[in-house]
Formats: C-alpha cells, structure tokens, sequence
C-alpha cells in the first residue's frame, strides 16, 4: 500500500475511533504511531517519538499553560465571578436586558481571566440564570445570553487556547495573546448590542429594573472586581509594550489572583491550594498530552503526504481564495459541536494551518479566526459543549431546546464578527504589528 493510501486510511480510522467514544488523546497518538511503523517501519518511529516527546516537553513555551490554567482556577475559586456580575449589574442593570448584559460584561472579564469557556459558562448560570428568570426573563434569552458569553474567555487575553494555537504552529505567542483583544472586545459589545436589540423588539424578555444605587455603591462594587480587570490589564500593556513575556505575566497574573483570593476567602483555608494545583497539573498534563500526540499525528500526515496532497489540492482549486475559508469555516464548525478546543485544534491545524499560509493569510490573523470558529462551534447544535453545561447547572430550570433555540441571534452575532474579520484584518493586526 502506497504512503499516501496509508495516510488517508489513517484519516479515517481518526475519525472513526472519535466516533466510537474513543479518546481524543488516545485516537490521535495510536493512529498516529501505527501510521509512522507503516509508513517509515519501526526503529525510525521509535526515534521519531523519542525526539518529539523530548523537544515538545522541555520547550519554554509550555510553561504558560499551567500558569494561566492557576490564574483561572484561583479566580474561580475566590468566586470573582461573583463580585465581576455584582459589579456590572450595579453598572448596567438598569439598560434593557440589564441582566442578560451584565452577564455578558462580567463573563468577559472573568473569562479573560479564567481562559475557560466551559467554567465561565458554568458559574455564569449559578450566578445569573436564578436572578433572571426570578425577574421574569425569556429563558431562552437568558440561557443562551450565558452559554455564548462562556466563548469570550479564549479571545481575551490571557488565554490558553491562544498558547496550544500558538504552539501547534510555532507561531508568536505573545502576538497572538495580544492580537485578540480588539475582536474580543468587539465581540462581546456585539453581544451586548444583540441582546439589546432582542429587548427593545420584545420588551416582555426582560423587565426593566427598577433598582437605582448610588455612584458611592457603584464604586464599592469594583472593590474586589476592579483588582482583577486591573491585573487582566496589567497582562495585556505589559505584553504589548514587552515588559515581560507571556510565562512572566501568567506567573504574575497567577500570583496576584491568589492574593485575591486570599483576601476574599479571608485566608488560606477557602482556597483548597492543594486540590487547585492537583487540578492545574491534571489539566495541564491532559493538554500536554494531546498537543504531543496531535504532533506525532501531524509528522503522519507529513511523511504520508496526505497534508500536502489535500493542501496542494485545495490551493489548486481554480476558486477565489475565500472559497477555500467558507469550506474550513464548515469544518470547524461541524468537528467544533463535537470536541473540545484543544483537541479540535490538534487534529485540523497539521492541514488547515499549511492551506492558510498558502492562500497567503497571516498566521496571527488565522490564529484569532480559528479560535472564534472554535468557540462557536461550542455552542452550535447538536452537540454544542457550553449549551450542554449551561442546562446541566441550571437545576431543570431550563430544557436544551430552549439554550439552542435562544442562541440563534447570538450565532448570527459570532458570524457576524467573523466577517469583520475578513473584511478588517487590522482588526487582530493591529496591535500585534505595533507591540514592542
């Protein structure tokens, strides 16, 4: 059997063990593996491992994971998200779908400092849904208003999912942590606005509050919340103006959140440090290794040909080059219903990522692309993840249907801020372009 038959059957047996329940991880590393032993026989694999184990594990790189994973897990557990939804509702509860806004600002800040979609979106609806639908709010507004606010937490910095992008293509990881605050930003006043226009076309989704406080109220609020989005801030200057470098501000951020904590838990004793950093390593090591498995993968494809075959294919195609986006927009967001970030990005980026380059797209620009498919991919039906975990925490108080059916507006917004992409790349460029 000829390399490139080898390769395509491994495709396929991927995607079926991913089918059959198979873990990602496990699918990735034992597909990939029997594929290199076809392809280039035994000891030139067993090296072959050996090499990529070594140089994955000990790069500096991999260091920033663990240390953003903390930083979101010490968030979570001082309850920031908390005293970020207490804060903006004191701010904006008053608009039209005050709540439902407020979710979405709170989700924001906590999310950049989380990097969770999936823990944003469950202690979001812990916090918000109870307050809305108490009030008298559609549920399917309010429900899907959380789940779609969750996907915040990877566009704004720091985020790990920016980092395994980064290091599945050895690209800037500073640049790209940077490069998605502008769309991120942009993105959650687009979902802001969404909500917005739903209560002004349907006034009967959210009561208007009637609670006033005062400005004094109003900066008490910030007392616990303004530390931390000064910390998210701190992140972000320093990384534009090169102060310090994505492992020193996940090292600070991680640091300055647990003094947080500390001081909101009023001591060690609420912070459970031991579970939070077994948890860390857990993560950590679970992501560690689907990022070294989807590489052994990636050398399959490479040395089978299949990568180049498909790019060489889909770069031939006589079609305008944004034909060729609309077809990887359909992949991300079909596999993006069914897996997580991490793993969806190890198993596509080997092939889309090389299409990208050659099509002539910057890879910084891609980066911020794929990661927003990503996280719209999550809350997409069938199988959208955030959806899920938005009806499991909500006490029975919401069914699914209601979560896939309010998203619908929310979807539309997430496209509608993949065109401004398209149409303004500046838009993730600019500030990458112009950091120090």
């Amino acid at each position: 059997m000829a390399s490139l038959e080898i390769g395509l059957v491994g495709v396929l047996a991927l995607f079926a063990a991913i089918l059959l329940g198979i873990n990602v991880m496990v699918a990735l590393g034992a597909v990939g593996a029997l594929g290199l032993v076809s392809v280039v026989g035994v000891t030139a694999t067993t090296t072959m491992l050996s090499t990529v184990f070594f140089e994955t594990t000990h790069s500096f790189h991999f260091s920033v994971i663990p240390l953003f994973l903390l930083m979101g897990l010490f968030a979570m557990r001082a309850g920031l998200g908390e005293d970020l939804f207490d804060a903006a509702n004191k701010w904006f509860g008053g608009l039209p779908g005050g709540l439902a806004i407020s979710t979405t600002l709170g989700a924001a800040a906590f999310g950049a400092a989380s990097g969770s979609s999936i823990g944003t979106a469950t202690i979001f609806t812990k916090l918000a849904l109870p307050q809305m639908l108490d009030r008298g709010y559609n549920k399917r507004m309010s429900a899907a208003s959380i789940a779609i606010a969750g996907t915040l937490a990877v566009m704004i910095p720091p985020s790990s999912v920016m980092v395994i992008f980064g290091i599945l293509t050895d690209s800037s990881i500073g640049a790209l942590l940077i490069a998605g605050v502008i769309p991120g930003l942009i993105f959650a006043a687009l979902l802001c606005v969404t909500t917005y226009i739903i209560v002004l076309r349907n006034p009967s989704y959210a009561p208007r509050s009637t609670e006033t406080y005062t400005l004094r109220e109003k900066l008490y609020s910030l007392r616990l919340a303004g530390p931390l989005v000064l910390v998210i801030g701190s992140i972000i200057f320093g990384l534009y103006f090169g102060v310090f470098t994505p492992t020193e501000a996940g090292g600070m951020g991680a640091a300055v959140t647990m003094l947080l904590a500390v001081i909101r838990q009023r001591g060690f004793k609420g912070l459970h440090l031991m579970e939070t950093l077994r948890e860390t390593v857990k993560t950590s090591a679970m992501i560690f290794a689907i990022i070294i498995c989807a590489l052994v993968f990636s050398r399959f494809l490479a040395l089978s040909g299949v990568a180049n075959t498909l790019g060489d294919f889909l770069t031939g195609l006589n079609v305008n080059r944004w034909i060729i986006v609309l077809i990887i927009v359909a992949i991300y967001l079909v596999f993006g219903m069914m897996m997580d970030a991490p793993a969806l990005l190890a198993i596509t980026l080997p092939i889309t990522y090389p299409v990208m380059m050659k099509l002539g797209f910057d890879p910084i620009w891609f980066g911020v692309f794929v990661v927003l498919l990503v996280e719209i991919g999550a809350v997409t039906p069938p199988v959208g993840v955030n959806c899920f975990v938005v009806q499991a925490t909500s006490n029975n108080r919401v069914e699914l249907e209601d979560v896939f059916m309010g998203l619908v507006p929310y979807v539309l917004a997430g496209f509608a801020m993949l065109i401004l992409l398209c149409l303004f790349p500046q838009l993730a460029l600019f500030l990458p372009q112009t950091m120090h």
